[in-house]
């Protein structure tokens, strides 16, 4: 996952973010009915078909042996990515914000709950995961200079500044952390960590929800195009 897949895909979900909701402001029930309306429903939901393809890929062992010979898991993974977002963007500038019927609404939630579930799984978590790590890390040290703090205090004779040396950090010899701060610090540390795992844990059932939003999201979008096609494509006209 490089920085600027990080970026771009963050950026695209700040747009969706800010779009899905413009019907407060803006709302266009014709515009899904007009030749550009349709053009940018058909799009969306052929990248929404196409997001399958790294599902079908990853579950199926005869799939991947034949498709990972012309791209790797990373890049379909890179694809599924972008599409959901891009088609969930077109799918919402689809709708003209007319968000009327039970089964448009229904389809708006179901694909918004998809893609925002995989952003958190796909960039949230693993950054999360990271900052977490290099919390405990930070926490470790912390403990190590008090430890080493407690022991010099307690076995150096009184003024021999051995305390004091043990408590300046290594690339700073001339300022010194009194205990009451360290121990402020530490204390403070775990609390961020016990609350970050706390949400990590909570996130981490990302993939159930994903996956349970997918399987409710692929037959509202069927039933829409069908409910499109029966009640005629005005665009068509």
């Amino acid at each position: 996952m490089s920085e600027a897949e990080k970026q771009t895909v963050g950026a695209l979900v700040s747009v969706l973010v800010l779009v899905a909701p413009g019907f407060l402001l803006h709302e266009a029930p014709r515009f899904p009915g007009t030749l550009a309306g349709g053009l940018l429903g058909v799009a969306g939901a052929t990248l929404f078909a196409a997001l399958l393809v790294y599902s079908l890929v990853k579950r199926s062992s005869w799939l991947r042996a034949r498709v990972t010979k012309h791209a790797s898991l990373r890049a379909l993974l890179s694809f599924h990515v972008y599409a959901g977002v891009v088609g969930a963007l077109l799918g919402i500038l689809h709708s003209g914000h007319a968000y009327r019927s039970p089964l448009g609404i229904a389809l708006v939630a179901a694909m918004l709950t998809v893609v925002l579930s995989g952003f958190v799984g796909r960039y949230y978590l693993a950054q999360a995961g990271a900052d977490l790590r290099e919390q405990q890390t930070m926490l470790a040290v912390l403990r190590a200079r008090f430890d080493r703090l407690a022991v010099a205090t307690a076995t150096a004779p009184p003024h021999s500044g051995t305390a004091d040396a043990l408590m300046r950090p290594a690339s700073d010899s001339s300022a010194s952390v009194p205990p009451r701060r360290l121990l402020g610090a530490i204390a403070d540390l775990e609390h961020a960590i016990d609350g970050r795992e706390a949400l990590n844990r909570v996130l981490s059932r990302w993939t159930v929800l994903h996956i349970a939003a997918a399987l409710v999201m692929y037959p509202l979008l069927a039933l829409h195009i069908w409910n499109g096609i029966y009640f005629g494509l005005r665009w068509l006209r």
